[in-house]
Formats: structure tokens, C-alpha cells, sequence
């Protein structure tokens, strides 16, 4: 059994990884709550705007009108961008792993050349180190603004309509609750819209229809990218303030282990001093 001074050693030193992770927890913690208010604000704007496009689409008869809204064209695919959503930083559970394993499948299963535009550390080292095409790199502060991700879904939506790429897909981690991020490869461009039969006919357009779409699809665009990072830092720490919070119960824990190592070995070393004490005193009176 370790020294009782070794045992004080690795208790302190235990406890105070598990006060830095408890601060780190409470720190996630908040930005997490922060992140996920943002992402319950945006999120009405975010499905109104999708919801009015699919309306718009669903409520023509004539489908040749869709061809003159260029992110509503869909060709053959031979080049995808994938606009690629991670952390900066580590400690975040398995969310990296998760991330980075979801865009390899991505990769191996894609059938087309595919670019990268990265938002995060994490991502951009990854494809970096696997000599993947980086079309761009991103960053965004910690509470980030629709006018800071205009940037990239600008550049997305610039670069698909010149006919650059044929496909854009974002990865991230969608944020479910605290417990659960689920990692996602949702297709941004072109724009999918779902069936909507109810009334869709009933309405009458004021301006004319392409004009109305060549606004409404930037637009939805633009609010993709930045609901879909909303998301991902609101995963991130999530995923963090778990992390952190397993961490330091996993190292209180270990001191409360190790607290009852070390009384046990005060107990033997008094208890041997005892018995040497008592065999003296047996050895004197002889």
C-alpha cells in the first residue's frame, strides 16, 4: 500500500483537478443555457420562413416557374460542399468523435468530389490532417450573430448559383436536450421542401412568384446556416458541461476512495506502533 504521504499527495492533487472541473462545469453550464435560449428564439423565425417556402413551391401548378430560382435547381451531382460545424476546443465528451466519424462515413459513402468549408479548430485539424479539399475556413465568437454567419451562407449561396458545387450539406450536432446532441448531415442546397397540400393554392402572388422566391430562398438559406450553428454550440456545451460534470463526480469519487486508503493506512501504522510498544513492555518485564 502507497505511504500515507503519497496518499495526501493524490488526494490533493484530486481534489484540485475536481474544483478546475467543477468550474469548468459551471462555466459550460451557463453557456449552455445561453445557447439554448438562442436556439429557442431563432427557431420560430427559422420554421416560418421554411414553412412560407413550402407554401410558395407547393401552390404552383407550373413547375417550370421553379427554374428560374437557381437554389431551387437541383442538376447532376459531381461536386458537394459540406459546411462542416465543430468545436474549437476539446473536453466535450465524445461530441468531436462523433463529429469527425460522421464526416468520414460522409466521405466514404459520397460519390461525388466534395469541399470543405469548416466552422471550428476541430474540424479544420481533422480534414487537415486527412488531406481533404478545404474550400474555407470560418470562425464565430462565442455568442454568435446572424450577421457573423452571413459570411459563410453568403459565400455557400454565391458559389451553388455560379454552379461551383452541385450539393451543399451541413454536419453538425443538433441539440435534442442536455443529454443528447444528435449528429446530422442535412442537406441545405438545393432547397428540399416537403408536400403541403393544404390550401395550397390559395394564394395570389403580389409580386410575381419567381421574384417572391429569388427573395424567400436566400433568405432560408441564411437562416439554415445560422440556426444549424446555434445548434451546434449549444451541443458543444451541453456536451461540456456533462463532461465536466462527470469528471468531477468521477474525482470525488476518487478522493473518498482514497480518503478511506489513507485512514487505513493511519490505522495499521498506529496499530503497528501498538503492537511494538506492547512487545517492549512484554520484553521488559522478562
Amino acid at each position: 500500500m502507497p505511504s500515507t504521504k503519497d496518499l495526501r499527495d493524490r488526494i490533493r492533487s484530486v481534489s484540485n483537478t475536481a474544483k478546475v472541473t467543477g468550474a469548468m462545469q459551471m462555466i459550460a453550464a451557463s453557456k449552455m443555457t445561453r445557447a439554448q435560449n438562442m436556439v429557442a428564439n431563432s427557431r420560430p423565425y427559422f420554421e416560418t420562413i421554411h414553412n412560407m417556402l413550402t407554401k410558395v413551391t407547393n401552390s404552383l401548378n407550373n413547375q417550370e416557374i421553379l427554374k428560374g430560382v437557381k437554389l431551387l435547381q437541383s442538376r447532376e451531382i459531381n461536386k458537394t460542399l459540406v459546411l462542416f460545424i465543430t468545436p474549437d476546443r476539446g473536453l466535450a465528451g465524445a461530441l468531436v468523435g462523433n463529429l469527425t466519424k460522421a464526416v468520414g462515413e460522409f466521405i466514404s459513402k459520397s460519390g461525388s468530389d466534395i469541399s470543405f468549408i469548416t466552422v471550428g479548430k476541430k474540424g479544420d485539424r481533422y480534414l487537415s490532417r486527412s488531406n481533404e479539399n478545404l474550400f474555407g475556413n470560418f470562425s464565430v465568437s462565442d455568442r454568435p450573430t446572424f450577421n457573423e454567419t452571413l459570411q459563410i451562407s453568403n459565400t455557400i449561396i454565391e458559389n451553388y448559383e455560379n454552379e461551383n458545387f452541385d450539393k451543399v450539406v451541413i454536419v453538425y450536432a443538433k441539440f435534442i436536450n442536455t443529454a443528447v446532441q444528435k449528429i446530422q448531415a442535412h442537406q441545405v442546397l438545393p432547397i428540399e421542401t416537403e408536400s403541403d397540400d393544404e390550401n395550397s393554392n390559395d394564394y395570389i402572388f403580389e409580386p410575381q412568384v419567381v421574384s417572391l422566391l429569388r427573395s424567400i430562398a436566400p433568405k432560408y438559406v441564411q437562416n439554415q446556416v445560422f440556426h444549424s450553428v446555434l445548434e451546434a454550440f449549444a451541443s458543444e456545451h451541453s456536451a461540456r458541461m456533462v463532461a465536466m460534470q462527470n469528471a468531477t463526480d468521477n474525482a470525488n469519487e476518487l478522493v473518498e476512495g482514497l480518503t478511506l486508503d489513507l485512514n487505513k493506512a493511519r490505522q495499521e501504522s498506529i496499530t503497528g506502533e501498538l503492537l511494538d510498544i506492547v512487545g517492549g513492555v512484554a520484553a521488559l518485564e522478562k
